[in-house]
């Protein structure tokens, strides 16, 4: 995106042309796009789009119309072990989504353009989410392949990670409650420090859920 913050066709977002590239590589011919909304970063790069998608397939039926464009995510499962008793635990996000408006705990997670590299994506999103400071390198791929959470209405793939990292029981308290997120991107993010199995019985995100 240049400096200017010019909105981002949709037609140029890396995440529309990769969904793009996909359904024709598969066969699909696309005959016609309706756009009914998109969001964009306040940069202008398109971050999600609804869609209304006229296009056959290969066996001469037309696909469910339906999309909403996410384009990719990357989810990180961060484990801190504490140095002395060799306890485990877990860091997750707390915050309000519009799936029910209630508070969610999730994994740190962010979305992933076709352009950039996943594991590079979810080394900054930690620093952003929660603030650990790591890198690519660092991280634990999970799934070889990419993971789709809702096939029948959405391009949204999962990329999975896993990190761990060894502390004190001060540093790793010094986790907890941190108050995080983007208010350009209305993100009012808390940290929450807990158990693994504890961890099980908050996350209720399907896509963030390792």
């Amino acid at each position: 995106m240049s400096k200017t913050n010019t909105p981002e066709a949709l037609t140029e977002a890396p995440k529309f042309r990769f969904w793009e590239s996909q359904m024709e590589s598969n066969g699909l011919k696309i005959n016609k796009i309706s756009e009914k909304y998109i969001r964009r970063r306040h940069n202008g790069e398109v971050l999600f789009a609804m869609l209304e998608v006229d296009a056959d397939t290969p066996e001469g039926d037309k696909i469910p119309p339906a999309l909403f464009l996410k384009g990719h995510a990357a989810s990180i499962l961060v484990c801190l072990i504490d140095k002395e008793t060799r306890e485990k635990f877990v860091v997750l996000v707390r915050q309000r989504r519009i799936c029910s408006g209630e508070h969610t705990y999730e994994h740190p997670a962010g979305m992933v353009d076709a352009a950039d590299a996943p594991a590079e994506v979810a080394a900054r999103e930690l620093g952003e989410e929660i603030g650990l400071d790591t890198t690519a390198a660092e991280l634990t791929k999970l799934n070889a392949q990419l993971w789709f959470p809702s096939t029948g209405t959405s391009d949204e793939a999962m990329h999975f990670f896993f990190i761990e990292r060894e502390l004190s029981r001060d540093e790793i308290r010094a986790f907890h409650h941190k108050n995080m997120g983007s208010t350009s991107e209305f993100e009012r993010i808390t940290t929450v420090v807990t158990t693994l199995p504890e961890a099980h019985k908050l996350v209720n995100n399907i896509s963030t859920w390792t």
